[in-house]
């Protein structure tokens, strides 16, 4: 306190020393139109009473040789400014210029000893009545002028203070333009004289504006397409370090949106540490849902965990209160944070659910795609989404529905309702299947395994010419998915086959850097072609690298059941087929699957036709769809050409047979060993040569 008391009693006597009765302060400001001012009958006493309104000066040195703006070239414009400027305001600018400690006192004793007090008062220096300017907001702006050179254009003729408000005004402006008019005003905006003039204001001017003023600022300049590495914005992210903790809740919110929208770098990351840690202390004492929400987007994905939990409780604390709005941002959110929380998914998925009529399908696409990132699957949050795309289905564009399956796909979950509507589209309007989408298209009714029954023949007959029609543009690793789709279905179109069997083509496969994949491929295209019914392919022969040994998934509770139920020396284990096929265990048994036979005496039945053998395979939940009754396409492709090897197939879910206990798994393989019903495979399956 006396150090306090001390230094201002000091500024008081430095005033007097330096100000007469009558002193004329005669301003050059840099980027401040102020009119001139004189202090008649001027009286230390009163500085402090009258601090509010009278006029303070802010005495500081500027940028030498400042950096302002990078252009399209990487030439940069520089500006010495050597001179000392009183820069002068009508009212209070910031609470920060209300200290007169020394050591935080914006005005240094050497630069009070460098300003030069005209002594001597002139008619030209004291005017009887001079007109204030008018104030400028960055509404005002915006509703005044059309274009980002019209702000530039004014803040030219009379610059004021804050200079927030143009850069605000210009973002506000530029918002209201179509993509090509705001890239020409962007450029009008860079080569426009005063917009190096506006920036060196900016920096003159970060340490004294409000905080909010200066973040908005900065988010306005970034959005505005100013360069990351230029010194405004360095600048601006420096002075934001320096004052963060003067950041209340609102200031909070800004500085997560600025962070969300730029790009890594030394500052930025460490803008974002300090962010961490202000938000650690402070997270209890924010109220609105929104900042919450913005504060958990920007703090990244690598923020410690006990943060994201800390965060995570908040958020569950302010369930209540969350808005339809939130329920559905709350999905993005998370993702942002790569934080799994399935309580807070769970709630906002069924608030969601509970209010999904009206919701655009942008919300309902970015909702899936931060459901994918976090591995979050809810069955009845994706029935919900596809019943009112179905009910809504006229509405959409056909590539907004696409992407929308594409998306269940990924979570291996098939709505049937919209995949049947989707299929009748195809055949009605096939106009809009361009050859990405045709790819598309294929891949997704292929690996979910869906056929419709009414419309299977003419779909597969849209696609195929379809893709016949793109043979001469596509890539032959797009031309060999979609034929690999077309397999999937048993489905064998003739020019797209032929095509892809070309050596050039087979040659280009196996030279490419995803080797590995597309000889997978290329060996399930050869067992459909040996396999199923395509009989004009008989004879093609595909010299193909052999495949890895699939790795071997012991299913030891299956062998010990088996072993039970049957006894030794009656099944056999980890068996290998032709075509890469494996199955778990093998049983062998009369043709009317009454009598399980032993394997030593398999070999004295002469007659194929008198064993019917039976391939057990123990399949893990992802050769399922999401709903684990319906066999995705490539079980369904291998259950169907067991069949065709003359086997009799059972399926046993790896999930649920840890579950039973031994006496319950008896009595289940039991039942489906001697039962007469075969697992269901795929809707239909067609046969063409078309």
């Amino acid at each position: 306190m006396n150090n306090r008391a001390g230094s201002i009693l000091w500024n008081l006597r430095q005033f007097s020393t330096l100000s007469p009765t009558s002193t004329t302060v005669r301003l050059y400001p840099l980027g401040f139109c102020r009119p001139k001012t004189v202090y008649s009958n001027w009286n230390p006493r009163n500085l402090l009473n009258n601090f509010e309104n009278k006029m303070q000066s802010s005495i500081r040195y500027l940028f030498q040789d400042a950096l302002i703006f990078k252009s399209e070239d990487d030439d940069f414009q520089t500006k010495g400014i050597s001179t000392v400027t009183a820069l002068t305001v009508n009212r209070l600018l910031c609470p920060r210029l209300l200290c007169f400690d020394s050591k935080q006192s914006p005005v240094s004793d050497n630069e009070l000893k460098k300003i030069n007090f005209h002594h001597q008062v002139t008619n030209e220096d004291v005017p009887t009545k001079e007109t204030k300017p008018t104030p400028v907001t960055f509404r005002k702006l915006s509703q005044e002028c059309n274009s980002l050179s019209d702000v530039l254009d004014t803040f030219s003729e009379a610059p004021t203070f804050p200079s927030s408000n143009y850069f605000l005004a210009m973002w506000t402006i530029a918002k209201r333009m179509s993509n090509d008019q705001k890239r020409f005003e962007k450029q009008l905006m860079f080569n426009h004289p005063a917009f190096t003039q506006l920036c060196e204001q900016m920096m003159r001017e970060a340490k004294i504006m409000y905080c909010d003023h200066l973040l908005f600022s900065l988010y306005a300049i970034v959005k505005l397409g100013v360069p990351q590495n230029t010194l405004l914005v360095q600048t601006l992210l420096r002075v934001v370090q320096e004052r963060i903790n003067e950041c209340d809740e609102k200031c909070l919110s800004v500085l997560s949106n600025v962070l969300e929208v730029m790009e890594p770098c030394k500052n930025v990351d460490v803008l974002r540490a300090g962010l961490r840690i202000l938000v650690d202390q402070q997270v209890w004492k924010i109220e609105r849902v929104f900042t919450l929400q913005s504060v958990m987007r920007s703090i990244g994905k690598d923020a410690p965990i006990a943060l994201k939990r800390k965060l995570e409780m908040k958020a569950l604390r302010e369930l209540d209160r969350f808005s339809i709005l939130n329920s559905q941002r709350m999905f993005e959110v998370l993702a942002a944070m790569d934080h799994r929380s399935i309580i807070l998914l769970n709630e906002c998925s069924k608030m969601v659910i509970g209010n999904i009529h009206g919701c655009p399908l942008k919300i309902l696409i970015n909702i899936l795609q931060s459901c994918r990132n976090l591995r979050y699957r809810n069955l009845d949050l994706f029935k919900g989404i596809g019943d009112y795309v179905a009910t809504t289905f006229d509405i959409w564009k056909l590539k907004q529905v696409l992407f929308l399956l594409i998306l269940f796909e990924n979570f291996a979950f098939r709505h049937t309702g919209l995949m049947d509507l989707f299929m009748k589209k195809v055949v009605d309007e096939p106009g809009f299947l361009n050859m990405k989408s045709v790819v598309s298209v294929l891949h997704v009714y292929s690996s979910l395994n869906h056929l419709c029954r009414d419309q299977t023949r003419e779909f597969l007959e849209v696609m195929a010419s379809a893709l016949t029609g793109y043979l001469h543009h596509i890539s032959s690793e797009n031309l060999l998915n979609a034929v690999c789709s077309f397999c999937l279905m048993n489905h064998f179109p003739l020019a797209p086959i032929n095509q892809l069997l070309q050596k050039d083509i087979i040659s280009e496969l196996l030279m490419s850097d995803d080797k590995e994949r597309n000889v997978h491929k290329l060996h399930v295209l050869a067992a459909c072609l040996k396999l199923d019914d395509a009989p004009y392919h008989k004879a093609v022969d595909l010299v193909l690298p052999s495949l890895p040994s699939a790795p071997l998934y012991p299913n030891a509770k299956v062998a010990e059941v088996l072993s039970s139920l049957l006894g030794e020396g009656h099944f056999s284990e980890n068996v290998q087929l032709p075509h890469n096929y494996h199955i778990d265990f093998e049983i062998r048994m009369d043709s009317n699957r009454n009598h399980v036979l032993p394997l030593s005496d398999v070999n004295v039945v002469t007659s194929a036709t008198d064993t019917q053998r039976v391939a057990v395979l123990c399949v893990p939940r992802s050769t399922y769809c999401l709903d684990l009754t319906h066999p995705r396409g490539f079980l369904a492709m291998k259950m169907r050409h067991l069949k065709v090897m003359g086997f009799h197939v059972i399926l046993v879910n790896n999930w649920e047979m840890e579950k039973l206990q031994m006496k319950d798994a008896v009595t289940f393989l039991k039942s489906q060993i001697y039962s007469t019903e075969d697992p269901p495979t795929a809707d239909v399956n067609f046969q063409s040569t078309c």
